[in-house]
């Protein structure tokens, strides 16, 4: 992996069409890894439904392992997890006809009342690559062929530097405890990853009971002034961007000489940094306590609708550790942090949404500003970088 600094880059007509191609990826980017369950919604011989970039998927959970598949029966379209049925332990059956397919390679191997059907055998669903890594499952969700299949690692944030002096954990650390929640918010993908990165929206939690508790010197906003104030990463593995808050290279405005505004609280965080990655993952180190990080997701369900996770990783070394962390998630982080705090950013988002939706004007006519050179380049690194880009899914079709 190779960084690099990253000049601010200046809104206007230039920039529109360095990232052009972003502006037309309403319902997501393809051939990424993303979130589709938590562990703990998917027990053994269980079969659930999602849909990512428009795509219907279920999952199923047998013998330890899980499976994923076009959700959608190669007869007549019908979704299969809307009663699903585990007839054996590798295949999935229709509900509607019997048509049965095989859990690995998604192959039609029998129908319920015509086994012998000249399409038994030609006929299959779209597979999808799937791994569980510390309480979550992730789905490599790609174009039908796509090769080679990334690690899921390039499609996460990058573990801090060795001798960084402060650290937190990553999401496939052997010792990480990640514990969170997802709900469905009722606007474009997009609009959550640029909220959640937006180091001029800290104005909207001015007033989170959080802040206020642990007496937060929130300012009341960050203005790029320098090189250093972003760092990018754009050599192997994970492609994204980095605030550099501690550079030198901000505006750390605390106070509003014209509106007589003034940030209140007193406790700085140190070791606060955010970052976002492809295909939009967001990831604010030592928040809410020093030692904690939280990830956030977007995940495209089609272009009005994203899934929305958010999740705190802590280094538990010892069970006494997880314990003590579960403990604190589960009482106070929970609501505090994942909760309160971020549905400011939920209001946000479907706030913004009539302006951005299709047909809307908000990709031409939004007026940006210095405080958006950050949001430019994330704009920029995904245009640049992005495996694909999923075409409207309005009805979408299993036919391979």
């Amino acid at each position: 992996m190779t960084e690099t600094s990253a000049r601010k880059s200046a809104p206007g007509a230039l920039a529109r069409r360095q990232f052009e191609p972003y502006t037309r990826a309403s319902w997501g980017l393809m051939n990424h890894w993303y979130p589709a369950f938590f562990s703990e919604e998917l027990a053994e011989d269980e079969a659930k439904g999602t849909k990512i970039c428009g795509i219907p998927i279920i999952l199923r959970r047998s013998n330890g392992r899980v499976f994923a598949l076009r959700d959608q029966c190669a007869h007549r379209g019908v979704r299969l997890s809307i009663r699903p049925a585990c007839l054996t332990k590798d295949t999935l059956t229709c509900w509607y006809h019997g048509f049965t397919y095989d859990l690995e390679s998604g192959k039609l191997v029998t129908i319920v009342a015509a086994p012998d059907d000249e399409i038994v055998d030609e006929v299959r669903l779209q597979t999808f690559p799937a791994e569980e890594r510390n309480g979550l499952i992730y789905v490599f969700v790609g174009d039908e062929g796509y090769s080679p299949v990334p690690d899921l690692a390039d499609d996460l944030p990058p573990k801090v530097a060795p001798d960084y002096e402060h650290q937190v954990p990553h999401l496939l650390d052997e010792d990480a405890v990640v514990l969170g929640l997802r709900r469905t918010v009722a606007s474009n993908w997009r609009l959550g990853v640029e909220n959640g990165f937006d180091p001029g929206h800290n104005w909207l939690h001015r007033d989170s009971p959080i802040v206020i508790a642990l007496d937060t010197a929130l300012p009341l906003g960050l203005v790029p002034t320098g090189p250093g104030a972003l760092t990018t990463f754009e050599g192997e593995g994970p492609k994204g961007i980095r605030n550099e808050w501690d550079s030198g290279d901000y505006d750390v405005v605390m106070r509003s000489e014209k509106l007589g505004l003034e940030a209140r609280g007193k406790n700085t965080i140190p070791g606060l940094r955010t970052s976002i990655f492809l295909p939009g993952v967001l990831m604010v180190e030592n928040w809410p306590a020093s030692g904690l990080v939280q990830y956030e997701w977007y995940v495209p369900i089609d272009a009005e609708h994203h899934e929305y996770w958010a999740v705190l990783a802590a280094t538990c070394p010892t069970a006494e550790a997880r314990e003590k962390f579960v403990y604190e998630y589960e009482h106070l982080w929970k609501d505090a942090a994942l909760g309160v705090f971020n549905d400011d950013d939920l209001f946000a988002r479907e706030a913004m949404e009539n302006f951005y939706a299709e047909g809307g004007t908000g990709w031409d006519d939004e007026q940006l500003c210095s405080m958006d050179a950050v949001i430019v380049g994330w704009r920029k690194i995904v245009s640049r970088y992005a495996r694909g880009y999923q075409t409207p899914q309005t009805n979408p079709s299993p036919k391979l």
